[in-house]
This record gives structure tokens, C-alpha cells and sequence, in this order.
């Protein structure tokens, strides 16, 4: 066995970043952008009102007076230039008129006719947006997964078009004969096909396309047609029959298929019986069948794989553990590291993490409620609430 960090290193090797391609602005929610982009325009491209009231020239005092001499809105500037004495009707976002230095709002004058008066207790605020006060011509947005807020940033930097790395194409492949999809009628002997749903979700969820294939029965034929299916994807996901057992068979039938294999069982706990190698062009990775363990193995080596082929830099490709507070008793650690399932509390500092009793890798519903992986490292000694102990996060 091998220990998690030279696994992840192995399954690193398997691939490399994918191409960039451009795509339009509407096009590149979620999508990774690998190259800074630079602003086309200042912005605002011009000195604009911050509020809707009057632009005028000088500080006035309390019960001055200036003639309205005309109205700008956003959209629609005016042409004139303000002189001493005189107030230009304005409204948020309108370009500033030439000599104005400050914009009174409205609600610190009263107006009669084409004459305000400024109130006692008026604002002292100039209320106007320098142009180039957000960002200037040839200032960059770094690379990043390109979420709703940088979209809009993009939007105002006039960039239509975005260049970014293509989706990566994972395929999904479960086995065996006890899986039956949700929704069917499972016979006395068969259960409900979950790990695809959540590894699905993940992948998506990292920036992934994901074709999610049909379940491969324990027979060579049928794992070997499904495995002919994921064609065309840059990472093949199995789930099951990557163990030891008579019916066990993923590991035969792709090394049938030219399959060159990285490496088999690593120390860790749950997922020993993890799997990675190359088939044809797609990278492969045997995940455990049971449903805990193939989650686990999917956040430490399937992400991490998604993140190198979108080009994410090397230090964000594994998860970055975070420190934590150990809110109870944990027994001394045997040879293998152990991701345990806990629950995240909020403390002065340092959050409270409670690992759950049961551990077992078959058990769904302590997934669902786990925030978090305590990391116990092979060997680790027993340990008692106060100490501090460092997490993996199941949700950020």
C-alpha cells in the first residue's frame, strides 16, 4: 500500500491541463479562467453622480442659492458648463458637468421654480464617482472559477468573450450486479445505486461535464461495453469491483483494454482498495463500491485531478486541511490514515470538531450530516478534548 500523498501525487501524473478555448460571456459561469483579463475601460468613464440631487460649484453654506440652468440622467449628459451661481438638475449615474465639484441631494433643498436653496444641516459629501474609481483601462481580474460577481465585473470591463480551459469530461461508470437505479423496483438482493449521484454532483459542482453511464454488471462483456462508452472523457470514474473478490473485475477487464495501471490500495481509511491508471486517452480512477468510501476518495484524488486539468495552480490542487479544536475523545490511530466523519461547531477561535461514533464507510446518513473529515494521520496517538487536530471541509 501507498501512502494518500504519493497516491495523489500518482493520480496528478495522469493528466495535465486541458485546452483554452473562448466562450461568451453569457457561456462562462462556473468556468475556470486561467489567464487574467484586462479591462477595456476605465469605469465609471466618466465622473458621475453618486445620488439624484443637484450638481453646483464650491461648498455653499446654509440658505444659498443657485439657478437651475438644466438636467442630466444617466444616459443623457449635459452639454453646457456650470458656473458660479448655478445647479445642474442630476440623477444617479449621470455623467458630471464640466466645472461641477460637488452634488447636493435632493432632499437638502428646496426648489422654486428654477431656483434651490440649501437647507440647514445639508450633507457635506461631494457624492461624485471619479472616473476610474472602480477600475481603469488595462487593470486585470486573475485567474479563478468564474462565479456570478466576476461575470459582472467582466460585463463592465466591456469583455464579451472569455478565454478559459475547457470543462473537463468525467464519465461515470457503477458496477455491479446488486445496483439497481432510484426510482426501480431493487429484487430481494439488491440495493439502490447511490455513489453516482453524489460523484456526479461533485464533479459538476468543480467545474466538470459529467455522463453519468450505465451500470456495468459483474460480467467481463458488460463492463467491457459500458467501459467503451466513456470514449471520448478525460476521466473515467468507477465505482465497485475494484477490490479483491471473485467478482472484482474492473482492474482485469481494462488492463484487457490497454489499461496501464498507476497504483492499487493505499493507506488510508475508508477507500484502501483505490485504483488509478490510464485507458487509452482518459484518465481512470477505481473507486471503492461502498458508499462513504468512494465519496472520501472523490474529494481527495477525483477533484484534485478536475482542478489540474482545468489548470488550476499547485497549491490549490489537493484539499487544504484547517485547523480545528477536538471537542471529544478519540482513540490512538492504527497504520493506515483515517478521514473520520465529524461535525463542525463554532468556538471563540478555532471551530469545535465532534467525530461521529459510527464509522462505518457503508454508512450514508452520517455523510449527510458530517461537515467535515477529521484527519487522523497513521499512528496517531489518543486524544482528548482541547487538542488541536486539523480537518479536511465537506462543504465550502
Amino acid at each position: 500500500m501507498i501512502s494518500v500523498d504519493e497516491a495523489l501525487a500518482r493520480c496528478l501524473a495522469l493528466v495535465t491541463a486541458l485546452p483554452v478555448e473562448e466562450v461568451a460571456l453569457g457561456q462562462a459561469a462556473g468556468r475556470y479562467m486561467p489567464y487574467p483579463a484586462t479591462a477595456l475601460r476605465d469605469q465609471p468613464p466618466f465622473a458621475a453622480s453618486a445620488m439624484d440631487g443637484y450638481a453646483l460649484i464650491g461648498d455653499p453654506a446654509q440658505g444659498a442659492q443657485f439657478r437651475v440652468v438644466g438636467e442630466a440622467g444617466a444616459g443623457h449628459a449635459w452639454s453646457g458648463q456650470l458656473a458660479q451661481g448655478e445647479a445642474l438638475r442630476i440623477f444617479t449615474g449621470a455623467p458630471l458637468p464640466t466645472g461641477a465639484t460637488r452634488v447636493v441631494i435632493q432632499e437638502d433643498v428646496t426648489r422654486d421654480g428654477d431656483r434651490i436653496t440649501i437647507r440647514a444641516g445639508a450633507d457635506t459629501a461631494n457624492h461624485i464617482r471619479p472616473a476610474g474609481q472602480d477600475f481603469k483601462v488595462g487593470d486585470s481580474l486573475g485567474p479563478r472559477r468564474l462565479r456570478p460577481n466576476d461575470l459582472a465585473l467582466l460585463a463592465s470591463m466591456n469583455i464579451a468573450r472569455v478565454r478559459t480551459t475547457r470543462r473537463p469530461i468525467v464519465a461515470i461508470i457503477a458496477t455491479g450486479d446488486e445496483l439497481v437505479m432510484p426510482g426501480e423496483v431493487p429484487g430481494p438482493d439488491q440495493i439502490i445505486a447511490s455513489n453516482s449521484f453524489a460523484l456526479k454532483a461533485l464533479c459538476e459542482a468543480a467545474g466538470a461535464t459529467v455522463r453519468l453511464l450505465p451500470i456495468a454488471h459483474d460480467t467481463e462483456a458488460a463492463l467491457t461495453t459500458v467501459l467503451h462508452l466513456a470514449k471520448g472523457a478525460d476521466l473515467i470514474l468507477t465505482t465497485g469491483g475494484a477490490s479483491v473478490g471473485d467478482h472484482d473485475l474492473v482492474a482485469k477487464v481494462a488492463e484487457g483494454m490497454g489499461m496501464q495501471r498507476s497504483f492499487w490500495k493505499i493507506a488510508m481509511r475508508p477507500g484502501k482498495p483505490l485504483m488509478a491508471g490510464r485507458l487509452g486517452s482518459a484518465a481512470m480512477l477505481g473507486l471503492p463500491g461502498n458508499p462513504v468510501s468512494s465519496i472520501v476518495c472523490a474529494h481527495l484524488f477525483a477533484l484534485p485531478m478536475i482542478r489540474a486539468m482545468l489548470g488550476m495552480p499547485d497549491d490549490r490542487l489537493p484539499p487544504a486541511s484547517r485547523p480545528a479544536i477536538l471537542a471529544r475523545d478519540v482513540d490512538a490511530n492504527g497504520p493506515r490514515t483515517h478521514y473520520m466523519r465529524a461535525r463542525l461547531n463554532p468556538g471563540e477561535g478555532l471551530p469545535l470538531i465532534a467525530p461521529f461514533d459510527r464509522q462505518d464507510s457503508s454508512l450514508l446518513s452520517i455523510l449527510a450530516s458530517a461537515d467535515a473529515l477529521l484527519i487522523r494521520p497513521m499512528g496517531d496517538a489518543a486524544r482528548g478534548p482541547g487538542e488541536r487536530v486539523t480537518y479536511l471541509p465537506l462543504h465550502d
